[in-house]
């Protein structure tokens, strides 16, 4: 009689092997296919959209950025300087955001 295993590794001493192990063991060896990278023909234009998109959302992300910087210099001169760092914080995530964007979409899909 053979030694039971769980997942290749020898059950421990006195234990059967899992109820499910044999299952797990058919649905872990599945081949999982992934998907490939490959453009739809007629997209080109779409692709260019995006581009532009992108390049705006970034533009916007450093006037942000600028426009914050200032209002923290004129707050700092009258002695306010810290109400403005809750504004730098929501500028930064949105460019977080813009810059993470193609990566969060290729996590959900």
């Amino acid at each position: 009689m053979s030694t039971p295993t769980v997942l290749g590794e020898p059950a421990a001493a006195g234990r059967a092997p899992g109820l499910f192990s044999s299952a797990r063991d058919r649905v872990l060896a599945v081949d999982i296919p992934a998907p490939t990278g490959v453009q739809p023909p007629g997209t080109e234009g779409l692709t260019t959209v995006l581009g532009w998109i992108a390049w705006g959302v970034t533009f916007l992300c450093v006037v942000g950025v600028f426009l914050v910087a200032g209002k923290m210099a004129f707050a700092h001169r009258r002695g306010e300087g810290s109400e403005a760092v809750g504004q730098l914080g929501w500028v930064m995530g949105a460019c977080i955001l813009g810059a993470s964007a193609t990566s969060l979409v290729n996590v959900l899909i």
